[in-house]
């Protein structure tokens, strides 16, 4: 099972027969502060960039009619790794009191992603076949202030309802990462974010 960061702790989750508290998803306003954000976004370097993939069947290929947008990754390291363990430290709190899964760690990289005007990302789940089987948990983080653009909401799929996420800076959204969720396209500015995945063994 492919993890690139352990968390430091294992959990140990208490099960019952039923989850009465599990939710769609978890949001955690202003979780990191504006200077915390100043500083992520100044990790972004032009000369990293990608255009963002769609993973199918463990590849990771690029696909414009399901997304478009930029992304790069953030380095495991001394710089860097306050971002993982801030998210880490949300993760399992959330998945302790809500979700209650197997998890271990970060799946892959945290990204950085880029949304500028009419790029988006259609009706997907980041759950699937291949290397993703072991995603459990999907984190976004709010790093521009909701002035700066329009559009790009963070959209969940809730009872045939697309139910929109909070958009203030520095909130963490957390959630499984089989729901399925959308960013409908920015229509003016620029929209960032972190995303990541946190990995666990695969359900059964």
């Amino acid at each position: 099972m492919a993890v690139i960061k352990p968390f430091r702790q294992v959990q140990n989750i208490k099960r019952k027969d039923f989850n009465n508290d599990l939710v769609d998803y978890v949001w955690l306003t202003n979780y990191f502060t504006d200077a915390e954000v100043e500083k992520i976004r100044q990790l972004w370097d032009e000369e990293q960039i990608i255009a963002a993939g769609v993973n199918k069947s463990g590849d990771n290929h690029h696909n414009e009619d399901l997304r478009k947008s930029r992304v790069m990754f953030i380095n495991t390291g001394k710089e860097t790794d306050w971002i993982y363990d801030k998210l880490a430290t949300a993760c399992l709190q959330v998945n302790t009191n809500r979700f209650k899964f197997d998890i271990t760690g970060f799946q892959t990289q945290l990204q950085l992603a880029s949304y500028g005007e009419k790029d988006f990302f259609e009706w997907h789940m980041d759950y699937g076949a291949g290397d993703v089987s072991n995603r459990k948990l999907s984190i976004t983080v709010q790093l521009s202030d909701p002035e700066e653009y329009e559009g790009g909401d963070l959209q969940f799929m809730i009872n045939h309802n697309a139910v929109s996420a909070p958009k203030t800076k520095g909130t963490a959204i957390i959630f499984p990462s089989y729901a399925i969720h959308r960013v409908l396209p920015v229509t003016s500015g620029n929209r960032k974010s972190i995303v990541g995945w946190i990995a666990g063994q695969p359900y059964r």
